[in-house]
């Protein structure tokens, strides 16, 4: 069951983007406007077009942008004037191509990479590599060169590399691309299961799918400009708005709304959908006019 972000605790935004606007040349706005915060334990998808600012907006939270206009804050940490190094602190950023963040010789290298950037002393840096490695499922592949595994272990090596470090806020961009259904729930799956542990994930996706099955709220950029933030269910069940941002939902959730006239409620998963129906089917039944019961 994932945990609702009222349940911990806490109720303040670790990540606020403040009437955010951006250009990458002068009158050519990649976002503009933007007003958004992520509270602390949420699993939100960040979905829309090519050329939306899912990228731009994802850049602009680690600090490898700067606002042209507005501010982002990130845990207390105004970006514009932090460091990339101090933010990386905060908030992990995983990107969609694993060979792009693999560079070490073995994966626990690779995972103690950044523990030993931080200066932590060795014993607490063995600790905590010991304690990621056996969270992953990677203490029998500790001694393997990373660009060897499969594309799905490569990632979880790179997921794993961030987590060691404990930053609040896990990014992950495209996650999924050129993965297999295998690896794909893999990844999803354990980006839930930091989420439930109370890491806030944020996931940027073509993936409507995935995005149906295991986010909780979700945000829609088009032009770079936010045109919806809500529930997953609401988001997905207004196919005119998917529609104006080339957007279409799952096949599931089209199916589900086609049968609202029958009194199903909106299925996000095929299983709930299932078990609407075989619900429906055991109630009573109306007595037909033409074939009386």
């Amino acid at each position: 069951m994932r945990l609702d972000p009222r349940t911990l605790g806490v109720s303040d935004a670790v990540v606020q983007l403040e009437n955010v606007r951006f250009a990458y040349r002068a009158g050519v706005d990649a976002l503009r406007d933007v007003d958004l915060q992520f509270e602390r334990g949420e699993l939100t998808a960040l979905i829309g077009n090519n050329g939306s600012g899912k990228s731009t907006l994802m850049k602009l939270i680690v600090g490898l942008l700067k606002p042209t206009e507005g501010r982002v804050v990130v845990d207390g940490a105004d970006t514009r004037g932090a460091k990339v190094s101090t933010l990386a602190q905060k908030i992990g950023f995983i990107f969609q191509n694993p060979n792009d963040q693999l560079f070490s010789n073995s994966v626990e290298e690779e995972v103690a990479f950044g523990l030993r950037n931080l200066g932590l002393p060795p014993d607490e840096i063995e600790r905590r590599l010991e304690a990621t490695l056996e969270q992953f499922g990677l203490v029998d592949q500790r001694g393997l060169f990373p660009r060897f595994l499969s594309r799905g272990d490569k990632q979880k090596v790179c997921i794993a590399s961030i987590v060691a470090m404990r930053p609040s806020v896990l990014l992950l961009d495209e996650p999924t691309t050129g993965q297999d259904h295998r690896d794909s729930r893999q990844i999803l799956e354990l980006a839930t299961r930091l989420n439930e542990g109370g890491m806030t994930v944020l996931l940027v996706t073509h993936d409507l799918i995935n995005v149906a099955e295991y986010a909780r709220r979700v945000i829609v950029l088009n032009d770079g400009v936010l045109v919806r933030d809500g529930p997953t269910a609401d988001v997905m069940a207004d196919e005119a708005l998917l529609a104006s941002c080339s957007l279409v939902a799952p096949q599931i959730v089209r199916l589900s709304l086609r049968l609202a006239d029958l009194g199903l409620p909106l299925a996000l998963r095929t299983p709930d959908l299932t078990d609407a129906a075989r619900a429906w089917l055991r109630g009573p039944r109306p007595v037909s006019p033409i074939y009386p019961c």
